[in-house]
């Protein structure tokens, strides 16, 4: 990169106002840019908000109806061998330890969204660095 001299113009032949409706362009176009940049971005995060939203579903519907279902039929088998109480209370402790691991998968993929535009955002900064040097 070749070191400019600030006290000469960048451009000799170009007017003041044609320098600035330049700029104006560029700069125009730069931020047109960014906000198709950063609305592909929030695409992405809200399909992983998405996907994480539905393995929570997921992970409740199982446990209920896992829960519901599976603990009674397990809690009368286990009620042949030993007290009914103790059987359901067995079954009982399973499926949400079963819930409990669903939920913690879930919960570390919501982990993973994030909300800021990382690469917009650095991009953007680079352009207000560059446009802060076309004005110099």
């Amino acid at each position: 990169m070749t070191q400019l001299d600030p006290t000469k113009p960048k451009e000799a032949d170009k007017s003041l106002g044609e320098l600035f409706g330049e700029l104006s362009s560029e700069f125009s176009g730069l931020l047109q840019t960014q906000v198709e940049l950063a609305k592909v971005e929030l695409r992405d995060e809200a399909s992983k908000i998405g996907k994480a939203a539905g393995m929570f579903g997921g992970a409740a519907a199982c446990a209920y109806f896992a829960v519901l279902l599976l603990s009674f039929a397990a809690a009368w088998g286990i009620a042949t061998a030993i007290n009914a109480g103790l059987a359901f209370l067995i079954v009982g402790v399973v499926y949400a330890i079963v819930a409990l691991v669903l939920y913690a998968q879930a919960r570390r993929r919501a982990e993973d969204v994030d909300l800021v535009p990382k690469r917009t955002v650095a991009s953007f900064k680079e352009d207000v660095e560059w446009a802060r040097q076309k004005m110099t």
